[in-house]
């Protein structure tokens, strides 16, 4: 149900390469995120009970390059920070998250009920990759030349965490459109925060997805790009980026649970297009709506593109009026991508 922030096109595409280092660390990284991937789906959801505060509880645990979790406790909620940048980046990044959506959106935490943020750093042997596992996070250090530290990117944690939210709001399936808009909604409110935190408008931001992530000897930018999609890299070892941003090129396939990590560039496109005509902090008009419709619970966890496209023009007429120019920017920004809401 959950994902992996590098798609695992682009490690498929490495562990097929010529570089027996990076064939190496492709394939162990394909294997331990599958076994994560197994994991999640086993995990139940309960409902929430309100909490009375508003205040991270957070705990991070470093796993020494193994593949136990949690690993050891190396820092917990308000202790001064340990000196190890992915200890410390984390615990920063999962502070930086929950004071958006609690600030943005009162909401407490990924749960909406206080639950404690839990994430584990140095997850693995030259491990490229991070996910959210239905319970915490994890984060690799990656392999130094084509990806660089995971907890680098603060939308990175902010894209996995926002799994989470989806986890207990619509549950989206992880599979086709429905699986696309999963991974969707994580790269809008990844980029969301990121925004929010450097204070940036629409029009100012970079609606990259990853970017520091890539190593300097790579021929690309960032994992996606929300704007251009397709132009996040192109490089002799990841190939180039598949994502389309229209539905005229859809692409139907039945590899990545149904190009989840492929097809979302349709749907970022989207909210993108709705961004920039809304104008402002994206977060404040826009991300209220996307956020309002996926937390709504007029979601079907098999809702296609139309069906989801649909619901932001009911979110967004209910919020603002049928007339208003919000409501119309995401009319437009739908059409401008190929789905009729």
């Amino acid at each position: 149900m959950r994902c992996t922030i590098v798609p695992p096109h682009m490690l498929e595409r490495l562990a097929g390469g010529d570089d027996p280092a990076l064939r190496e660390m492709a394939r162990r990284t394909l294997t331990f995120s599958s076994a994560a991937r197994t994991q999640r789906r086993t995990l139940a959801v309960s409902t929430p009970s309100p909490a009375e505060d508003f205040v991270p509880k957070r705990t991070i645990y470093d796993a020494g390059q193994r593949e136990d979790l949690p690993g050891r406790e190396v820092r917990a909620e308000g202790q001064e920070a340990t000196g190890d940048t992915a200890t410390d980046q984390s615990y920063d990044w999962l502070g930086v998250t929950f004071d958006f959506f609690e600030s943005a959106y009162r909401r407490d935490s990924i749960d909406g009920a206080g639950l404690p943020l839990l994430s584990t750093v140095h997850y693995g042997r030259d491990y490229a990759n991070a996910f959210w596992d239905g319970q915490q996070m994890v984060y690799g250090d990656g392999d130094g030349t084509v990806f660089l530290g995971f907890t680098e990117p603060l939308d990175v944690t902010g894209h996995e965490l926002t799994h989470g939210v989806t986890q207990y709001t619509a549950n989206l399936d992880y599979y086709g459109q429905s699986g696309a808009l999963n991974e969707s909604v994580s790269d809008v409110f990844g980029s969301l925060i990121k925004q929010s935190h450097l204070g940036r408008t629409a029009d100012q931001a970079d609606w990259l997805i990853g970017q520091g992530l890539l190593g300097d000897s790579v021929n690309g930018v960032a994992l996606r790009s929300m704007k251009e999609p397709g132009t996040a890299y192109d490089d002799p070892r990841l190939g180039k980026d598949p994502q389309p941003g229209h539905m005229d090129d859809y692409v139907e396939t039945y590899r990545d649970n149904g190009g989840v990590h492929i097809n979302s560039g349709i749907p970022n496109r989207a909210f993108y297009l709705a961004a920039t005509a809304i104008g402002g902090h994206a977060w404040e008009k826009a991300g209220r709506i996307w956020y309002d419709t996926l937390t709504g619970g007029g979601l079907s966890t098999e809702v296609d593109f139309a069906g989801f496209a649909a619901e932001t023009v009911k979110t967004a007429t209910r919020l603002y009026g049928a007339d208003a120019a919000e409501t119309a920017a995401v009319k437009e920004a739908w059409s401008g991508v190929g789905v009729r809401a």
